[in-house]
């Protein structure tokens, strides 16, 4: 991520840098005007900077994220920034270029506008951690049957009978299709079949088919419960 925001940065200042020697290098091809480096002209060209590192700040905390999928949470915070950066560029254009406008006015609008897209960052930057709290909520609660489904994919890679991998394949589709969000309330029958499912692999390494019969089904009747659970927690 850091290479990334690297990247950014650079180009970033290359903007910077053209938008400056545009201001202060190039006059303005219109016969009769002349630029005024009046209070208006500092007060847009203040704002307009502003929103140039508002826009790098928004970018660092993006490329700040540990990985693509949190970074993904972020990208609003770059897209934001960088509109509110075309706009108040647009406006403060417009006001560099109007004669005799005053600086309270030009002052008013920049404030306006800046008020309005950084309510709209904020709100970016607030919903991306909302998300990110609830994915991140959510891979807690679904970390047992995904867990569960792997080590009943594993037992079932393990049997060599038929009878064996006959119970375990029921097992594994139970796991399977279980509801996936748990709760701490499901904590105990959790444990149980925990438990269980240890058994199981013993049974399986040891290719009993009368104790995996017997575990198997003490597992099924243990997901049943804890699925007739998580409908009466929802």
């Amino acid at each position: 991520m850091k290479k990334g925001f690297t990247v950014y940065a650079a180009l970033w200042a290359v903007l910077l840098v053209a938008f400056n020697a545009v201001v202060f290098l190039v006059r303005p091809v219109i016969p009769g005007f002349t630029v005024s480096y009046d209070g208006r002209f500092w007060v847009a060209w203040g704002f307009i900077t502003l929103a140039f590192a508002g826009n790098l700040l928004c970018a660092f905390i993006a490329f700040k994220a540990e990985n693509l999928k949190k970074m993904f949470y972020k990208l609003p915070l770059i897209t934001l920034s960088r509109s509110a950066l075309i706009a108040m560029l647009i406006v403060g254009a417009g006001l560099m270029l109007v004669p005799n406008c005053p600086a309270w006015i030009a002052a008013i609008v920049c404030v306006l506008i800046a008020a309005f897209n950084a309510i709209a960052v904020i709100k970016a930057a607030w919903a991306g951690d909302a998300v990110e709290k609830i994915d991140e909520k959510v891979k807690t609660q679904t970390a047992f049957i995904r867990s569960l489904t792997v080590d009943a994919d594993g037992l079932l890679a393990r049997a060599q009978s038929e009878p064996i991998k006959a119970e375990c394949k029921k097992v594994y589709e139970a796991v399977r299709y279980s509801d996936p969000m748990s709760n701490e309330a499901l904590s105990v029958i959790e444990a149980k079949i925990t438990v269980q499912m240890d058994a199981l692999a013993g049974a399986v390494a040891a290719q009993d088919e009368a104790a995996v019969g017997t575990i198997a089904n003490e597992v099924l009747i243990l997901l049943n419960d804890r699925n007739n659970k998580c409908k009466l927690l929802k």
